[in-house]
């Protein structure tokens, strides 16, 4: 199990090649991913959302180009490093200048002072939190009463397609990435993080366990990720 300083190590070393690897590695799937989540947004109609571990920013460069122009959006990660990546790919979109980037940790997001919001998202980086549910619950209490958060995360595939994917993440994406990682330690933690991670029906109890009442999961590409739509009453 890495430390907090470990894994925020991690993510300074891959920030300037991890949209490429991501690509690669997913093939070109987690655009579609990232659509399927900001349409789901699009339906709440919010007026301040967050993308917490927002990474280099793709989620909400998303959210902003298919959301009201009127929505304000708080994108926040715990790494300098991705969040600088994430204002450089801004700069060079003028439709996302209205995102405002700030660092936190979803392990204390108790003075947070832009919330509470509508809506959060978070895309692939729940697997990371050091205590699910403490990070989970933290979240939670950034939303308004009757606020929704939508989780984007790796899940366990379908019994079938099991064989094959463990079998790409063992010797196939290593070889995708190996080109751009820095560090092939890197991207094997990234991958055991994803082996780790809970099935959909457990990982939706945990979010009951957080304090949400209900929880809507919607499987894509054969289980590989999982959207986790979660709201409280």
């Amino acid at each position: 199990m890495l430390h907090g300083r470990q894994i925020k190590t991690i993510f300074a070393r891959v920030s300037g090649g991890y949209d490429r690897a991501n690509h690669l590695a997913s093939l070109g799937i987690d655009f579609y991913w990232r659509w399927r989540l900001t349409r789901l947004v699009a339906k709440k109609h919010p007026q301040k959302i967050a993308d917490f571990a927002t990474g280099s920013g793709d989620v909400a460069f998303f959210l902003r180009k298919h959301l009201e122009k009127s929505t304000e959006i708080f994108a926040y990660d715990f790494s300098p490093e991705m969040l600088e990546r994430a204002r450089q790919k801004q700069k060079k979109r003028p439709v996302a200048e209205k995102i405002a980037f700030r660092e936190a940790d979803c392990m204390n997001l108790s003075s947070l002072p832009e919330k509470p919001f509508d809506v959060c998202t978070i895309a692939f980086g729940v697997r990371n939190f050091l205590d699910r549910k403490q990070g989970l619950s933290q979240i939670r209490q950034t939303l308004r009463p009757s606020g929704t958060l939508f989780v984007l995360e790796f899940s366990q595939p379908y019994r079938w397609l099991r064989p094959f994917y463990r079998a790409y993440l063992k010797f196939i994406m290593p070889l995708i990435v190996k080109p751009i990682a820095q560090d092939g330690m890197d991207y094997r933690y990234l991958t055991a993080s994803i082996n780790a991670f809970p099935t959909a029906p457990s990982f939706t109890t945990e979010l009951l366990e957080c304090g949400f009442t209900h929880v809507k999961t919607r499987r894509l590409t054969g289980g590989i990720v999982a959207i986790h739509e979660a709201f409280f009453e």
